[in-house]
C-alpha cells in the first residue's frame, strides 16, 4: 500500500472531483498502452510504470467427466518480488492468488462455461477423451497500479499469437481406449480473439470513479468494479473488491461507463496488437 501524507490524499481526491488527476489525465482516461509480442504465445504489456508479461502454453489431456464437451483452462499469475516491496513473502502470494482468480472470474465466466471469453469447447478434439490443456501465466514485471486491466489486455495479445498444432486423429476407439492422435508440426490453428474481452476497472474514489488506476490512487480506493467486456457489448464477467459497498444503481452506472470505455480500449488494444505482430514478423 502506498503512504501519503494528508495532503497528498487531498490533492489526488480533489483533483480527480475537478476532472484533473494529478498526470493530467481525465477521470475515464487509459495511460498509453505499449505491446509487445515475442516468442510464440506470449505478450507484454506497459500501461504506465505497470509492466505485465503474459504466456500460454498448450498440452494435450482429458476433458473431465463433468464438462467431457470442454477443454481446461487455468490461469496463474506470480507477482515478482523486484516490482513492489509489497509483493514479498506473504502479501505477493496473497495478490497472486487475487488476481488469478479475478481473471478466471473475468475472462472465463461461470463454472459452467457461461459466459467465457475464451471458448473451452473449441478446446476438444474427441470429447470425453482427447483436449486441449491452455495454462495461462501472468507475471507482474513492474506495479503503479491497475494490474488485472493490464493483465487481461496481456492474456489477449498472447492467445492472439498463440497457434495450437492441428490434430488429426488416427483411429478412433470404443470404451475407456484413448484414441490414437498425430500432432502436426506445420499446420496450426489460430485463436479466434474477436471475442475475448477487455478487462474495465473502475475505481470509486469519494463521490466519482475512475479508470486505470495508478498505486496512489488505489491508495483512496472506497471499493472498485472489474467488469470484462467484448466487442459485442456483452458482460462476460464482473469482480468486485474494497470495503465498501455500493448501491444497485451506482452498479448499473458503473457498467454503463465501462461499456463505453471498453469501446476505445478494445480498438486501441487490438490496434496495438496488429502493429506488435506486424514488427514481430519484419524482424
Amino acid at each position: 500500500m502506498v503512504g501519503l501524507s494528508v495532503g497528498e490524499k487531498h490533492f489526488i481526491q480533489g483533483g480527480i472531483a475537478q476532472d484533473l488527476r494529478s498526470d493530467g489525465r481525465k477521470r475515464l482516461t487509459y495511460r498509453p498502452i505499449y505491446v509487445e509480442t515475442g516468442a510464440h504465445g506470449s505478450a507484454r504489456i506497459r500501461l504506465g510504470a505497470t509492466d505485465v508479461i503474459a504466456s500460454v502454453k498448450a498440452e494435450l489431456g482429458k476433458p473431465s467427466a463433468l464438462q467431457p464437451d470442454k477443454g481446461k483452462i487455468a490461469i496463474y499469475v506470480d507477482c515478482s518480488p523486484t516490482a513492489a516491496p509489497m509483493f514479498e513473502g506473504r502479501g505477493g502470494e496473497e495478490l497472486s492468488t487475487e488476481l488469478s482468480v479475478a481473471l478466471q472470474r473475468c475472462l472465463l465466466g461461470g463454472k459452467s462455461g457461461s459466459g467465457s471469453g475464451i471458448d473451452p469447447s473449441s478446446l476438444v478434439i474427441v470429447e470425453g477423451k482427447v483436449c486441449w490443456d491452455l495454462y495461462i501465466d501472468g507475471l507482474v514485471i513492474s506495479s503503479d497500479g491497475n494490474l488485472l486491466d493490464a493483465l487481461g489486455a496481456a492474456i489477449k495479445a498472447a492467445l492472439s499469437n498463440t497457434g495450437i498444432p492441428k490434430v488429426n486423429v488416427a483411429s478412433e476407439t470404443s470404451g475407456d481406449e484413448q484414441p490414437e492422435v498425430n500432432i502436426s508440426d506445420e499446420e496450426f490453428l489460430q485463436f479466434d480473439t474477436s471475442g475475448i474481452p477487455v478487462i474495465v476497472t473502475l475505481t470509486k474514489v469519494g463521490r466519482h470513479y475512475i479508470v486505470d488506476a495508478t498505486s496512489e490512487e488505489e491508495s483512496q480506493i472506497s471499493s472498485a468494479i472489474s467488469i470484462s467486456i467484448n466487442r459485442k457489448g456483452h458482460i462476460c464477467g464482473l469482480t468486485k473488491r474494497g470495503g465498501a459497498g455500493l448501491d444497485p444503481s451506482i452498479i448499473l452506472d458503473m457498467i454503463s461507463v465501462a461499456k463505453h470505455v471498453s469501446e476505445q480500449l478494445i480498438n486501441k488494444l487490438d490496434s496495438e496488437i496488429a502493429a506488435a505482430e506486424a514488427n514481430e514478423e519484419e524482424s
